[in-house]
This record gives C-alpha cells, sequence and structure tokens, in this order.
C-alpha cells in the first residue's frame, strides 16, 4: 500500500534530486488488479496541447476515466466516460492524442477484437462522440493500437492487424483538413503469417519517422528475435533504410534491415523505445541477455555515420527467463528512451523499473554515449509493483519536461487477476538538470 495513500488528495510533494527536482501530482485512484494502466505501449497515457494536459485510465469499475488540466495545476478535471473495457486481459490499455486543431481521440479496449474510437466532441472537450470507425478496413483484430504526432498537427494510426505470432501492422493518418482518416498501409510489416512485428515508433525534429521492431515466430516470448529497421521521409507513405535504399513493401523478415541480430531465447522483449537525436540518428531501447551471460540487460542499440552501435548498462545482477503467453509478471519494466544535448555532449537516458531497485521508478543516464558510464537513481520511494514508464511524449519534446504516468499495479503471470485494491495515479514531474 502506497505511504502516502491517506493524504494523495491534499498533499503535492516535492523533491529535490542531486540530479534534477521533483514532483508528485495526484490525480485519482484506479484499477491495479493487472498492469492495464501502466503497461509500456500506451501511446499515450498522458499527452499535451498547448498548455492543457490530457490523462486516462481505468477506474476500478473498469470505465474509462479522461482528464484534463493546466499544466501548472495541481487540480485535475476528471470525466468518467461512457465506456468501459475488458480490464481482466492487460493487453486492453487506453491510448489517447490530441490533433493539432485541439481534438482528443481516443482508442481503448484491444486485444484482436474490433476497433474501438472514437474523438472529443469540441476541442479541448472531455465529451466523446459514439463510438466511430476510421476507414472500415481492418478493423476487426485490432491490437496494440498507437497515436503519433505529426508536425502539421495530423495523426498517425498504429496497430496490430492479427494476433501474436501471425500479424500484420496497420498505419492510419488522421488529417485536420477533412476531419477523417485514410489507410496509408494495411500490411506496412508483413508477418507472412509465420511471425508478427512487435514495434515502436519516433518522429524527429525534421518530420522523419522512425521505426524499430523485433519479430516474434509464435505466441511465445521466447520466440522473440533481432532488432529491425525502417523509416519514412513523407509521412509514412514510402519507407526506406538507413542506407536509403528503399523498402519494396511490405517489409518481411528477409528484406528488412537488421539493426542487431540478436537469436530466439536471449530473453528479448517484445516491443522496444525509441527515440531521434537533433541529428535524425535513430536510437532504440530494450533489453536482451547475451549469449555468453545469464542476466538480461538494458541496452541501447544506434545508428551514427559508422553504422549500427551498441551501449549496454551492465548494473543488473539478478537472471531471469523469458517463456510462455499472455501479460508476463518479470521482475523489470521495459524500458523508454530519452535523449538531449548537456554542453557539447550526447545523453541517452533509460526509464525503467527492477525488483534489483525494490521497484520504483528510476532513471539510467549516460553522458558522452560511453559503455558503462551509467549514473543511475531513483525517481520516487515506493514498490509499484509491475508498472512500466510512460509519459508525456509532447511535453518532453517541447520543452524536455518530463511527465510519468505512475501506479502502483500487480500483474500476475499470463492473464490472472490480483485481489489489488485501486491505487492512487499520480503524474511524476522530473526535470534532469
Amino acid at each position: 500500500m502506497n505511504a502516502y495513500k491517506n493524504c494523495w488528495v491534499l498533499c503535492f510533494i516535492f523533491y529535490g534530486l542531486s540530479s534534477g527536482a521533483q514532483q508528485i501530482v495526484p490525480v485519482d485512484y484506479g484499477w491495479s488488479r493487472n498492469s492495464i494502466n501502466t503497461a509500456v505501449f500506451r501511446k499515450n497515457s498522458i499527452t499535451s496541447f498547448g498548455n492543457t494536459q490530457f490523462i486516462a485510465f481505468y477506474n476500478a469499475d473498469g470505465v474509462v476515466v479522461l482528464g484534463k488540466r493546466s499544466i501548472k495545476s495541481k487540480t485535475w478535471q476528471l470525466k468518467k466516460t461512457p465506456y468501459k473495457g475488458n480490464v481482466a486481459d492487460a493487453h486492453n490499455s487506453i491510448s489517447i492524442s490530441v490533433d493539432g486543431e485541439g481534438f482528443l481521440h481516443v482508442a481503448w479496449d484491444h486485444h484482436g477484437n474490433k476497433l474501438r474510437y472514437c474523438k472529443s466532441v469540441a476541442p479541448l472537450s472531455l465529451e466523446l462522440t459514439k463510438e466511430l470507425l476510421m476507414t472500415g478496413s481492418f478493423e476487426n483484430k485490432v491490437t496494440y493500437p498507437e497515436f503519433y504526432n505529426l508536425s502539421n498537427g495530423n495523426l498517425l494510426f498504429l496497430y496490430r492487424d492479427g494476433s501474436s505470432g501471425s500479424g500484420n501492422l496497420v498505419m492510419n493518418l488522421y488529417s485536420t483538413k477533412t476531419k477523417g482518416w485514410i489507410q496509408l498501409h494495411n500490411n506496412l510489416l508483413d508477418g507472412e503469417q509465420q511471425r508478427n512485428a512487435y514495434w515502436q515508433a519516433t518522429i524527429d525534429a525534421k518530420g522523419t519517422i522512425h521505426l524499430s521492431w523485433v519479430w516474434r515466430e509464435s505466441a511465445d516470448v521466447a520466440s522473440n528475435h533481432d532488432l529491425c529497421y525502417a523509416r519514412s521521409n513523407d509521412g509514412g507513405i514510402t519507407w526506406e533504410k538507413s542506407s536509403g535504399e528503399i523498402y519494396r513493401l511490405p517489409v518481411t523478415a528477409a528484406t528488412t534491415e537488421y539493426a542487431w541480430k540478436i537469436p530466439q531465447g536471449s530473453e528479448l522483449i517484445n516491443q522496444t523505445a525509441m527515440a531521434a537525436d537533433a541529428d535524425g540518428n535513430p536510437f532504440i531501447a530494450t533489453y536482451w541477455r547475451d549469449s555468453s551471460d545469464s542476466v538480461p540487460q538494458y541496452r541501447v542499440v544506434y545508428k551514427n555515420k559508422t553504422g549500427w552501435q551498441r551501449l549496454s548498462t551492465n548494473f543488473r545482477t539478478t537472471p531471469f527467463s523469458l517463456s510462455g503467453q499472455g501479460s508476463k509478471r518479470i521482475p523489470i519494466s521495459r524500458p523508454q528512451i530519452l535523449l538531449w544535448r548537456e554542453k557539447n555532449n550526447s545523453v541517452v537516458a533509460i526509464l525503467f523499473r527492477d525488483a534489483e531497485r525494490q521497484n520504483r521508478a528510476s532513471i539510467a543516464t549516460n553522458i558522452g554515449l560511453v559503455n558503462d558510464n551509467w549514473k543511475t537513481i531513483d525517481l520516487n520511494n515506493d514498490n509499484i509493483g509491475s508498472w512500466e514508464p510512460t509519459f508525456d511524449h509532447s511535453l518532453w519534446k517541447k520543452k524536455k519536461k518530463l511527465h510519468l504516468f505512475v501506479q502502483h499495479t500487480e500483474q500476475t503471470d499470463g492473464e490472472g487477476l490480483n485481489n489489488f485494491p485501486p491505487q492512487m495515479i499520480y503524474v511524476l514531474q522530473y526535470t534532469p538538470k
């Protein structure tokens, strides 16, 4: 139970840290019997438009709750929507985004089922429309819905069509001009009915879309393998390798660019994390175990002028093994990655949770992209169980302020549920020095 539970509604907590400053802003109590509110693939759990920040979560009854506030405010305006999700399945998380005109877009409750999507009735409103189609095409077996903001105010929507071990990547485009969706690709990454891709993306300052993924051969997480890469310079229409070689679409296991080869059985987790530096160089974060070691480590794979490079953290000491199906209870979270400049040095940071650090929210920072040059601190004092990091990408890109969605959740192995009472959701605000 969180040590601050009895004072959450009244308190606003500030901590000074040696490498930055932290503030905690409580939101409300939410569903905690699995990790559905705190899964790493939520794009987004929290997002901003101008000075307004939005948040979404499931409450104790499985109802989709939306909230907004002025970014400088400690008070959230919350609204229960008419919509519920199957919260017994931790895959069925909520993703939100705000388009260039201020309309909130919401997708929720997906694990191989029909699209559930709506948008706000007016800019900056928490009032939602009825459920809507996007294009009406390939919308019956949706999983892992994610929104991405383009610089012109339009949105991308990515999701898997199919199932674990046999699925394809669909990409839709929303236009603020037409206020409608078109399908750019119904099969951008083709599993060829033999595998599927687990991806993440990022959009750099020049508008290039960077996409990375791992392949999975079956529903067994142990069959994850390899880090792959593609990019688009025209809003997602055409795709190329980092060399500039144009892909013939769809991309398959035979035609993909392999950023780093990783065999099956390496404790490689599905989903990657992505960022790009000011020069448009892609960075990919994940974890896996080298064949010469028994301990999975967080790693960063990135591209520079001489090719693909690898940074390893090497601060973990505890072995574990990944195998089986469903949402796993894993002693570490999947990471998120941040990039910035500090004087003349490149800085890369990994956000994560590790049982070795009492399941706290932690950040590991590397100045200069040098192996074994990692400095790690904890951003909170409490055990937050099965939490994985999600944050306000829009705010980070614009102001380099980190606002994390945090809640103590407990995931059992598979899709089981804990008898765990609702826990407080809060936004952890952190600004690196």
